[in-house]
């Protein structure tokens, strides 16, 4: 390090120039180092001027001290007085920046008389907010309301749920098989000739059963599901139980066997889709090998009500009527009247009915439990559980399967229109119409085929004897005559007989309205089953155990016209169906009011809203 005597200071000429105070002193006081402002023009130095801080005008008293003992910020500081720093004060300098400051009218004259907004700048900043504005208006606002109306929902694939499972939140579990249409059926099944029109319909479910020994309890099928339970409904003999259906070989087997359970003598079985897959319209076809017993049935019926629950039968079970009159009334009368309904049974000239009147009716009180939806007149949509058969058998002299449908309200002594306009049998020689119109809780549109007519069916196509099958089925479109509905059932790719919802039109007698063909969504039912209700039945030559087979069920629509699903748009089930749910479920509860303890809603005919 340098000595003292080493160290060389620096030291300003004196001057009468603005300077600032010695920014240090020496250590032995004599020299310092000082910092000088730069010096003003020369034609200035002459001008007189506060030229030091102590000469300044602006100065106080402590000025006067010595600048060696000011404080750091007071060496640094500036002068008030420009004049001291060497800046020029004269007015009448012209400055680089002058024409920035000054105004000259005459060469601003043309921006002073003011422009238009509408210049390339003013348009461009312009559409820039506006399509700032239209941006945060669509983010925030347009873009839910877009989301919403068109979203998609996902399909369901006739359930209720995401992504195909079922309405009861089952997943299907047959192998490569999760869809609607079964892998194995046929690539030339996947259309079908309409009946009605030549057209080619869709094929939109199918079950080949053809995965052996598949199990129906619940939550084991995506589709299927067999009941446990006995059906009262018709007195039935045996016990429905879900071990009794399986698949065997290539088909469906439901077997009625000799077997005591629950107090009953046999034991059978009866499957489903209730709830799980539904169509509206169109048509069902079902290969079958009849066991030669009798209430052999395919059939069919609208989703709102669950065949063998007796709580959500009552007051849907056989309605397809859309009108707010007599016919939703218990028994079909309003204080007695019309008199045609009270004497209308051509059996005994009894009541024409025991209906409890139509639960779900037009005439429901706004407010009131009802699935909807509504019409335009502020009134719901009349609603039920029609039934459609595609076949019920029996053996009379020889085998026979009856095709019918089932109705209510009723005609005066359940007499159809039968005119010749109103349905048609190609055949009469293989298809006769019924000579059972209905009872009390029905009546019924019905054509009986002969199992051997004219080889329309084979009586040998039995289990028992060479187990082949033949095709049955229906093909309907819903609605009223005007809309051009029908129902045809089919035998063996043959129509047996048609009928037109002509058939079904207001009767006066009873007073009641048209009723449609059913437009309800319908889900699938078979069942292998014994009951006196339907016929005399021979335990001595009967064999056991019984076995009807189903060789594949297929079910078309029109393209174009595909409604699939247990929980349309149009006529909605799910939400009324998970409200009670406990009556769709408990096969203890046999009616809605008394053991399940529920009001039928309000209505304007009958209580007052």
């Amino acid at each position: 390090m340098a000595s003292d005597g080493q160290r060389r200071f620096y030291s300003q000429t004196p001057s009468n120039a603005p300077s600032t105070a010695s920014l240090f002193q020496s250590g032995g006081g004599s020299q310092v180092v000082q910092a000088a402002f730069a010096r003003a023009p020369q034609s200035l130095r002459s001008a007189q001027s506060y030229n030091t801080l102590s000469e300044s005008p602006y100065s106080s008293a402590g000025r006067t001290a010595s600048l060696q003992e000011q404080s750091i910020s007071d060496k640094f500081s500036l002068s008030p007085d420009p004049s001291s720093w060497g800046a020029t004060l004269a007015m009448n300098l012209e400055e680089p920046d002058d024409e920035l400051h000054n105004p000259d009218p005459r060469r601003d004259r043309k921006n002073d008389r003011g422009g238009s907004v509408f210049t390339y700048r003013g348009l461009t900043n312009l559409g820039c907010l506006i399509f700032l504005a239209v941006g945060m208006i669509t983010l925030f606002a347009g873009y839910p309301m877009i989301s919403y109306f068109t979203k998609q929902s996902p399909s369901n694939e006739g359930g209720f749920n995401i992504g195909g499972i079922n309405a009861s939140g089952q997943i299907p579990t047959m192998t490569n098989n999760y869809g609607l249409i079964d892998v194995d059926t046929p690539t030339s099944a996947h259309t079908y000739t309409s009946f009605a029109d030549s057209s080619q319909w869709q094929l939109v479910f199918s079950d080949e059963f053809e995965v052996e020994g598949r199990t129906f309890w619940p939550g084991d099928d995506p589709y299927w599901e067999a009941v446990n339970l006995h059906y009262w409904q018709t007195n039935d003999l045996e016990w429905y139980y879900p071990d009794q259906v399986t698949t065997r070989n290539g088909s469906l087997e439901i077997t009625l066997s000799e077997r005591e359970m629950n107090n009953l003598s046999f034991t059978s079985g009866l499957l489903s889709t209730w709830n799980k897959f539904c169509f509206t319209g169109g048509m069902v076809l079902a290969s079958v090998s009849l066991p030669g017993t009798n209430d052999v049935s395919v059939w069919s019926m609208g989703n709102l009500g669950r065949v063998g629950y007796g709580a959500s039968l009552e007051g849907m079970w056989p309605y397809s009527y859309d009108a707010c009159d007599v016919g939703t009334a218990p028994n079909q009368t309003v204080n007695g009247a019309p008199a045609a309904a009270v004497t209308g049974n051509p059996y005994d000239n009894s009541p024409l009915s025991y209906l409890p009147g139509q639960r779900l009716s037009r005439c429901t009180c706004k407010g009131e439990s009802h699935p909807g939806p509504m019409h335009s007149d502020g009134t719901y949509v009349g609603r039920s559980a029609p039934e459609i058969d595609v076949f019920e058998s029996q053996v009379i002299l020889q085998g026979q399967v009856s095709q019918s449908a089932q109705w209510a309200p009723m005609n005066y002594a359940y007499q159809w229109s039968n005119l010749s306009q109103n349905y048609k049998i190609p055949n009469p020689d293989v298809t006769q119409l019924n000579s059972y119109l209905g009872g009390v809780y029905q009546q019924s549109t019905s054509g009986v085929t002969n199992t051997n007519a004219h080889q329309i069916l084979d009586q040998n196509c039995y289990t028992q004897k060479t187990g082949c099958f033949s095709t049955y089925g229906y093909q309907y479109k819903p609605g009223y005559s005007a809309d051009g509905g029908y129902i045809s059932w089919i035998t063996n790719d043959v129509v047996g007989w048609t009928l037109d919802a002509g058939a079904l039109v207001a009767d006066p007698v009873t007073q009641i309205s048209d009723r449609p063909i059913p437009q309800e969504p319908m889900y699938l039912i078979t069942n292998l089953g014994i009951s006196e209700n339907f016929q005399t039945v021979d335990f001595t030559n009967l064999i056991f155990p019984a076995t009807m087979r189903i060789d594949w069920i297929r079910v078309y629509q029109p393209q174009g016209s595909i409604i699939i699903g247990c929980d349309p748009k149009d006529f909605p089930t799910a939400a009324y169906i998970n409200e009670y749910i406990e009556a769709y479920t408990n096969p203890n509860l046999t009616t809605w009011k008394n053991d399940f303890k529920q009001p039928f809603p309000k209505n304007n005919l009958t209580t007052g809203c």
